[in-house]
Order: structure tokens, then C-alpha cells, then sequence
């Protein structure tokens, strides 16, 4: 379980986090993202691309496609290297129980 330190003073504490997801939230799909680095900050994009619907093949095809940003999230430098570490660590186990690698 996640524990979050919280300050008392001059006493520091563990706390357990209880995660709660709205049901106002909606997940989305994405397979592309974006990194950009801010001042303190990183601000990660994830966006959806949706192949077009092609239904004469002798059309041309397309120049560009377009990317529909479906979510946003601005993370501070200081915990970057923690979720990267749990990201790692969460692919580590897919690839682990999938057989990749």
C-alpha cells in the first residue's frame, strides 16, 4: 500500500492513501504522447490517433493525420524518477508475464 509522509510540525508521519477514482473520471485510449519539460515541471500529453476511413483505394492518401489530445497532466521534477521507476516497474511485469524480451 502507498503511504504518503505528512508533516506535523516538526514530526514527519506515514499515511496510508485511500485512491479514489470520481465516476465522473473517463478513461480514454492513447497511443501516442508528448514530454515537455517546464521550468520545475514535466508536462506529459497522451494523444489518440484514429486511422481515416478509406473506402476507395485509389484515393490519395493522406498528407498529415490527426492527433486528438485526450488528456493532459503537468508532474513535478521532484517525482518524475518516481513514476518513471513505477512505470518501469509495471513493464517489467507485463513483459515478464506475456514472455517478451
Amino acid at each position: 500500500m502507498a503511504k504518503k509522509k505528512a508533516k506535523t510540525g516538526v514530526e514527519e508521519i506515514e499515511l496510508p492513501i485511500k485512491w479514489h477514482v470520481p465516476d465522473s473520471i473517463t478513461t480514454r485510449f492513447a497511443n501516442n504522447m508528448t514530454i515537455q519539460v517546464l521550468e520545475y515541471e514535466f508536462k506529459v500529453s497522451f494523444f489518440e490517433i484514429k486511422p481515416e476511413i478509406r473506402t476507395d483505394p485509389k484515393a490519395p492518401l493522406p498528407t498529415e493525420v490527426r492527433a486528438d489530445c485526450v488528456a493532459s497532466v503537468i508532474i513535478n521534477a521532484a517525482k518524475m524518477p518516481g513514476f518513471v521507476k513505477a512505470l518501469q516497474m509495471q513493464l517489467e511485469l507485463y513483459e515478464a508475464k506475456h514472455q517478451i524480451k
